[in-house]
Formats: structure tokens, sequence, C-alpha cells
């Protein structure tokens, strides 16, 4: 997948499987230094022997950890002028039962570390007038199920703080996108069934649209995308 694409060096945070790893290949592919950073940095070693790609430890929810690990890429990856936040949290079940402690740590991972993110990758764009922040949301973001409120809570407060964040950063330079991905993700635990052929969102399908994105030009950006499969429902 080879993009024309007017960045030279990314970092995702939360990579692992499933939709990092396929927009970390796409990037690698189109010629980007990648940094992947997660709190388990063990289940990366392949993906980043793969793309040839850094790997950074860090823990999304703690300002401290977000900012050494800025620090880190910028002393050996160089600064990153693309960021993608992709890390989120779950506390699954009725509200009344609910471990506050659980919630707490949701919304941490899943709304906070992504404004840690967005303000380390701001301090660095903004003097450069140039660079690109994408936060990964899900229908979550747009729409609130039963039984999931922590998950919805952190991110309807992600979509709030890419719009926010949009606004501010996009006269400066900086490309802040939100992506809602609305659908069940492809993996080899959730393959299509045989009577339903594409209808999950393929993660190599969903990388081919960030890629996009991040060609767009800046007299025609988008803040938002909603991808789903062309069977799903909404």
């Amino acid at each position: 997948m080879q993009k024309n694409i007017p960045y030279s060096t990314a970092l995702i945070i939360g990579a692992g499987a499933g939709i990092s790893a396929s927009v970390a290949r796409a990037l690698a592919d189109a010629g980007l230094k990648l940094g992947l950073a997660a709190r388990n940095t063990g289940k990366l070693k392949s993906l980043a022997a793969d793309t040839n790609a850094l790997i950074f430890q860090v823990d999304a929810a703690d300002p401290a950890s977000m900012s050494r690990l800025f620090n880190e890429v910028d002393a050996t990856l160089g600064v990153p002028d693309v960021v993608i936040y992709n890390a989120s949290a779950r506390a699954h079940g009725p509200i009344a039962e609910l471990d506050p402690a659980a919630v707490k740590n949701a919304i941490d991972i899943t709304a906070y570390g992504g404004f840690l993110a967005t303000q380390q990758a701001a301090r660095r764009m903004i003097p450069n007038g140039h660079g690109a922040i994408f936060l990964t949301g899900a229908t979550a973001s747009i729409k609130g199920f039963a039984l999931s409120s922590a998950f919805a809570m952190g991110k309807f407060a992600l979509r709030g703080l890419a719009q926010s964040a949009a606004r501010e950063l996009g006269p400066k330079g900086i490309h802040v996108a939100h992506f809602v991905i609305d659908g069940g993700v492809r993996s080899a635990t959730r393959p299509d069934p045989a009577d339903r052929p594409d209808s999950t969102l393929s993660p190599d399908g969903i990388a081919q649209t960030y890629l996009d994105v991040l060609c767009q030009p800046r007299n025609a950006w988008s803040l938002e995308v909603e991808l789903r499969p062309w069977v799903e429902t909404f």
C-alpha cells in the first residue's frame, strides 16, 4: 500500500493486533519511520520486526509516562509528525454493579490518555506548523449501548477532544481527525461468517482510510470519518 504521505515519522499509541497493526504496516510500506507504544510491549515484537519499528512502553493514562514516551521517541526515532491514539479500555456490566475503580480506569485510558497524547503531540507540532493527530473511536463514540456506559463515556469524551482540538490546532497546520469504527473488526478469532462475506470491517481497509486522510490537502481536511461494512445498518 504505497501513498505519497506528507509526513515522515509516526507514533502509534495503544499498538497491538488488529487496526493498529494494519495501520503500522501501511505506514511502514509508505516509507514512514515508526514507533509502537503499548503497556505490554512483548506483544509488539513480531509487528515491530515486520515494520522495522521501534518499541516503547507507556502507561497511557499517566502524564509522566506519556511525557517520557514522547521524549524517548524524540531522542531515538525523531519528533513524530503523525500521532495515532488507539488505546482504550472497557468496564462492561450493569451500572448498578460496576466497580467505580474499573470505570475510572476505562475512562482514564480511553479519554484522558487521548488528551495526554494530543497535548504532547501538539507541543511538538505547533512550532513546526505541521502534523497529524488521529484518534480512534467506535460506535460508542456516538451511541451508548446498554451495559457499556464506561466505554461510551470514554469514547464520547475522545470525540469531544477531537472536535475541540481540530478547531484549535487546524489553523496552526495540524490535522486532527476522529475515526468512528462502526462495526465489528475482522480478526483470526472473529472471521466473517461463510454466508455473510465482508460483513465485518477489514483492518487493512481501515488502514487504507487512515492513509487516505493523511494525504488530504489542508483545504479539504476531514474532522471525522465513519467506517462500517457495506451490510451494516445504522
